[in-house]
């Protein structure tokens, strides 16, 4: 059953058909192969209990969030402040396209959305100061990444509700390795330009006063950020009562900038249904096919085969961790993690891993997927608020943070308190 379920989901992928009917189609499938009862009723019951699931609800409002803050003008400001504050190391403003990610990555809780809200705001600079190409357009893509690892996380909330695992704490362990990575990041960008001089384009001049000056547009983005996080640990909100409250505070910044209006209201709430609707029926179809595996009996083959193979738990821990670099390169992270997470993690739950900390890895695994060819998501984001250029060029520049990444990984990997050492001294 799993060899054929493995032939199965690649034949279903090579299709090119939507990822959502790809996995219902493997679900069907399974059903009709392996069970003697009719898995595929419970369909519709399924489809009612996610679309009714009071923590998904958040999904929609940290869309919703990226969104205002994207057309409200806030990022633009914000890129502007970061550029002011972080432009005199060497790479100059590729540090700000970082800094901004890491901040805008602190509220909107997606990887796409930051890669496009940044680079959007960031593109047009790369000309006018002269910088290397590859390695400014690399630093985008890397850096929106951020968005999944740094809470509120969007992924990370579909990971919490997949595995049952507290969002919170998830929330908690995605802090320190996110500050982390974001400087490897600049570190990675401190030696391109050490032996290469000339990639960092011209020296940006800012007095103190100018810095100083744009500290207030740094203010929203850090006060949404309070809110949301401060509002959960307090006890005040949910994760979905919190974002809700992070939707609450962009508004009423978006009026205090006179930037709310009607035209742009429904720009926002559009692209928050276009996202919400792929989303949620990529979890739909996914939630069926996790019940179809389990059902017939896939995911017990899965751990007795993994048990039966006489690796240790470290070393399936870097069996597991090839297998979804491999998959990064051909999958959507997204999609890959909902049809993969309901099989994987019992398994590594059964070898004594920590859940929260699996699901830190999960997103830098998720990451790494984002920003490695041929189907990383952010290059062709990237590469879509380019004006002009091939793609090539974006491949090329990530390939450096691709190593970052990987760093990270084995980081987290020998070093597991990364991740957990913040959610374990708040329990206590």
């Amino acid at each position: 059953m799993i060899w054929v379920t493995v032939a199965l989901l690649f034949v279903v992928l090579a299709l090119s058909i939507p990822i959502a009917a790809a996995l219902a189609a493997l679900g069907l499938s399974l059903d009709y192969l392996y069970s003697w009862l009719p898995l595929r009723l419970a369909m519709g019951e399924m489809s009612w209990g996610v679309s009714t699931d009071f923590i998904l609800f958040a999904i929609p409002l940290f869309v919703l969030l990226g969104e205002i803050l994207l057309r409200s003008g806030i990022a633009e400001r914000m890129y502007g402040a970061m550029s002011q504050w972080l432009s005199w190391l060497p790479g100059g403003l590729m540090h700000s396209n970082i800094g901004t990610c890491t901040l805008f990555a602190a509220v909107s809780g997606s990887s796409v959305a930051t890669a496009a809200t940044i680079g959007t705001v960031a593109v047009g600079e790369i000309e006018r100061h002269r910088y290397n190409e590859r390695l400014f357009l690399g630093t985008i893509a890397a850096g929106g990444t951020l968005g999944i690892l740094i809470p509120p996380s969007i992924v990370m909330i579909v990971y919490g509700a997949l595995t049952e695992t507290s969002i919170p704490q998830l929330y908690l362990a995605g802090i320190v390795p996110g500050l982390v990575l974001a400087a490897l990041f600049m570190v990675t960008v401190v030696i391109a330009c050490s032996v290469k001089p000339e990639w960092g384009g011209d020296k940006i001049a800012v007095s103190w006063g100018e810095r100083w000056r744009t500290l207030p547009d740094l203010v929203p983005p850090l006060l949404i950020f309070a809110v949301v996080i401060g509002s959960i640990y307090t006890g005040l909100a949910t994760p979905t009562e919190s974002a809700a409250l992070g939707v609450l505070m962009a508004l009423l910044l978006a009026a205090w900038k006179r930037r709310l209006t009607w035209a742009m209201l429904r720009e926002t709430s559009e692209g928050t249904m276009r996202t919400t609707a792929m989303i949620m029926l990529i979890l739909i179809a996914a939630s069926f096919l996790s019940f179809v595996v389990t059902s017939v009996g896939i995911g017990r083959q899965v751990t007795q085969l993994i048990t039966d193979s006489g690796l240790t738990p470290a070393q399936t821990m870097w069996l597991i961790v090839a297998l979804y670099l491999v998959l990064g390169m051909f999958m959507e992270s997204l999609s890959m993690m909902i049809a993969t997470v309901p099989i994987i993690t019992p398994v590594v739950i059964s070898m004594g891993y920590d859940p929260v900390w699996f699901g830190v890895l999960m997103m830098l695994l998720l990451e790494t997927a984002l920003v490695t060819p041929p189907v990383g998501l952010n290059l062709f984001i990237v590469q879509g608020v380019r004006p002009k250029g091939q793609i090539r060029d974006v491949m090329i520049g990530s390939l450096p943070f691709v190593v970052a990444l990987l760093a990270m990984i084995v980081l987290l990997v020998l070093l597991p308190d990364l991740a957990l050492w913040l959610p374990n001294s708040i329990a206590r």
